[in-house]
């Protein structure tokens, strides 16, 4: 690995800007991706993930390889940086319409607008029948990319019932989008 071991077991140790800049160019767009996905803004997405990139150059002495990996270290600041966010800012719509639209990379037509407007909006109201659980984990695994077995770690469930939720998260959603809900 990049990493040198014996850097990380020293708590007085600093991060070597290479290290760090391989940090920020491996993880930037899937932490941006998961905060993205969590709050819904690309402005305040960016401020958000920021925010965590400073956090884990100030704490990367504190990472302990023995407790887990960094990938899962990284998401689980960004889990808590997308909480203390919500908590400041009271949300409670995990991402608006305006965040789908700056998505989509070529202008289609006013038909086709219109048809994936009305798309976006049966998601948006299918996600938002989902707990709050049950949203994270969708976002961590769709837009963080993380496995199971990440999410699981990151989240104190099992692997398997991380599996489960996803599943049965999934088949909602396609009920609900089908409307066999």
């Amino acid at each position: 690995m990049f990493f040198k071991k014996d850097l990380f077991l020293r708590p007085e140790s600093q991060i070597e800007p290479e290290q760090f800049t391989h940090i920020f160019d491996s993880y930037y767009q899937r932490l941006y991706n998961y905060i993205r996905y969590r709050i819904g803004n690309s402005h305040e997405s960016e401020e958000v993930t920021s925010q965590v990139f400073e956090k884990i150059y100030r704490k990367i002495s504190t990472f302990q390889p023995e407790r887990g990996s960094l990938e899962v270290w990284l998401f689980a600041i960004a889990h808590h940086a997308v909480n203390d966010y919500h908590r400041q800012k009271k949300h409670r719509a995990w991402f608006s319409l305006e965040s789908i639209r700056d998505l989509i990379s070529r202008q289609p037509g006013p038909e086709e607008t219109a048809l994936k407007n009305e798309d976006h909006h049966r998601l948006l109201a299918a996600l938002d029948s989902l707990g709050s659980r049950e949203r994270n984990i969708i976002a961590m695994k769709f837009a963080g990319g993380l496995k199971n077995r990440e999410i699981a770690e990151l989240t104190g469930l099992s692997e398997s019932n991380v599996g489960v939720i996803l599943y049965r998260s999934l088949q909602q959603l396609r009920n609900l989008l089908e409307g066999k809900e």
